[in-house]
């Protein structure tokens, strides 16, 4: 790993935060390609409740996903800042108590997903035709949760190394037999949503065995022994760093599984458009969700390194690529989300519900630019008791209550519902506004 371009302290902010960005986008694309083709080879060669329960599945692994995502966070950021700090003598110690950490939680999710699959399935008041193949996909999934977990640290780990190309490749080589798999199990054996699921476990488990194969054969930085494997000081901190993200996310994620319950009672079409919707939503979330992945290691390393006024910098830059982007997206969304939506289903109904969602969520793009930045700056600070609280705030207090009432309307439409989202969005900038200028009033960041 090359430590001149993963030292994030001197140098142009713009040229070194592109470049350590651009992977992770890669990656990330790659990971919502990687699930929109289930959807994809589901829609043209499956079965409609198949789309349903693959819709539905991949909303509660997004949820597991999601969480694993955030609470690794705290792996990078701590990562990042002794690597700042120069104390990269700590980082195995912080890597071998997370390995301990994270086998515990798949351990539990294993448990979850097998056991009580579908009352999963019907908690999430799946359509009755399609809880039995909504069953299915999340065992499968859950089966294979140790994969997912795995590939989710250890992307954390290369993140908070600086590097972000390797996890790129990782998804590549995972999205690529993804592909195949869906190919020959969906269109070719025709196994429906569980065909998706199979294929999508083989693939996160190849991925995590390069992964392995890599950190041990690249790996310059830390050292590890025997000792390290176990729960220490230094995972202590990483997980005051992650747990409030994570139960932030989780609480997040469970608010759009109550938004997708919400909408399957609205019938078949409904739920297999919004999951549609859900597949280009991802798409348009990469460029913010990639901001705030790589601000909260560029932002740690120079807090680390005592240089706040970089820091900060570095955190309007990102507000400023995200808006020229996301108005991108935005444009593209109303303009041509009958299109977007057209690629996965052939179902006319199902297209035009996909859409109507879609018109409502638009602003979206435009608003989560600037809200994902400030939450990357707030996560390098360790502000994150504040990212959890603002993001249960407007999720508890905007997003799920505004839904809810949308959907019960007598005019109920997936248009007014997927407003939801950016007024939620908007309510968390000023909150995070508010954070901000308090603190500088106090004069701690």
């Amino acid at each position: 790993m090359n430590n001149s371009k993963s030292d994030f302290t001197q140098g142009s902010i713009l040229g070194k935060l592109i470049p350590f960005m651009m992977p992770i986008l890669g990656a990330l694309i790659l990971q919502a390609a990687y699930g929109a083709v289930d959807l994809l080879v589901v829609g043209r060669f499956g079965t409609t409740s198949g789309l349903s329960a693959v819709s539905t599945g991949s909303q509660v692994l997004n949820l597991v996903t999601f969480v694993i995502t955030q609470f690794a966070m705290g792996i990078t950021v701590l990562i990042a800042r002794y690597i700042g700090e120069k104390k990269q003598e700590l980082i195995g110690q912080v890597i071998g108590g997370s390995i301990i950490i994270f086998a515990i939680i798949s351990a539990v999710l294993f448990f979850v997903m097998i056991c009580f699959s579908r009352r999963i399935a019907i908690v999430m008041q799946a359509p009755s035709e399609a809880v039995g193949l909504t069953s299915v996909y999340v065992k499968i999934c859950g089966g294979g949760i140790f994969f997912i977990v795995a590939y989710n640290l250890l992307s954390a780990i290369f993140r908070g190394l600086g590097d972000s190309k390797s996890p790129l490749i990782f998804v590549a080589v995972a999205c690529v037999i993804n592909i195949v798999g869906d190919l020959l199990l969906v269109a070719g054996l025709k196994m429906d949503a569980a065909g998706a699921a199979i294929a999508t476990v083989f693939a996160q488990a190849v991925s995590v065995m390069l992964a392995l194969f890599m950190l041990v054969k690249r790996n310059k930085i830390f050292t590890m022994t025997k000792s390290d494997f176990k729960i220490n000081m230094h995972c202590k901190r990483a997980l005051k760093i992650g747990i409030p993200l994570a139960l932030q996310e989780f609480l997040t994620q469970v608010s759009f599984l109550a938004l997708c319950a919400f909408i399957n009672r609205l019938g078949l079409e409904a739920s297999s458009g919004y999951g549609v919707a859900c597949k280009i939503v991802n798409f348009a979330m990469l460029i913010p969700s990639s901001l705030m992945q790589s601000m909260a290691s560029f932002v740690s390393q120079n807090v680390g390194a005592g240089n706040e006024k970089r820091a900060k910098k570095a955190m309007f830059t990102g507000i400023g690529v995200g808006l020229v982007i996301g108005c991108i997206a935005f444009l593209l969304i109303i303009f041509k989300g009958d299109i977007l939506t057209g690629i996965f289903t052939t179902d006319a109904a199902v297209v035009q519900k996909g859409y109507d969602y879609l018109k409502g969520f638009a602003l979206e793009t435009i608003v989560t630019a600037i809200l994902f930045s400030m939450i990357g700056y707030f996560n390098g600070h360790d502000k994150t008791i504040w990212v959890m609280a603002q993001g249960l705030i407007q999720t508890l207090l905007v997003r799920l209550p505004l839904a809810y009432y949308m959907s019960i309307q007598p005019d109920a439409s997936l248009t007014k519902i997927g407003f939801a989202a950016p007024a939620a969005t908007i309510f968390g900038i000023l909150l995070n506004v508010v954070y901000l200028i308090f603190l500088k009033y106090k004069k701690r960041i």
